[in-house]
């Protein structure tokens, strides 16, 4: 199923942005592409269709809770689904990204499995 998905995900920290395009490629994800912050991931989406979005939190000159809130903002993503990885995981932040608009939410560090699961799951609930 994921195999023929377009994600885009969005990571400030090269080291990280290798971990999760190398994640997606062991789940069979052969269609993806990374931005740097959410400035760059907004150019992106208005310049290509992806079926998911996956972003961090903390990045400079748009974080992720700002380009979650840019993108539901638009009609034309109203139904994307959108996936929050992040080093985040206290309560409120899960909390406060759900009330923005995301439909999943994974804390880092993660493994490949914990990924699949999240992918699958908004997937089949989209």
């Amino acid at each position: 199923m994921l195999e023929n998905k377009r994600i885009l995900f969005v990571e400030d920290s090269p080291t990280m942005r290798r971990i999760i395009a190398n994640s997606l490629r062991q789940l069979g994800v052969k269609d993806f592409e990374e931005a740097e912050n959410g400035l760059d991931a907004l150019e992106k989406l208005h310049e290509s269709e992806f079926d998911l979005l996956m972003t961090d939190w903390n990045m400079p000159e748009m974080n992720g809770a700002e380009l979650v809130e840019q993108v539901r903002k638009l009609e034309r993503f109203k139904n994307l689904p959108i996936l929050m990885v992040t080093t985040r995981g206290m309560e409120e932040d899960v909390l406060k990204a759900i009330q923005l608009g995301v439909n999943g939410y994974i804390v880092k560090p993660f493994t490949p499995e914990i990924l699949s699961n999240k992918l699958n799951d908004l997937f089949q609930n989209s």
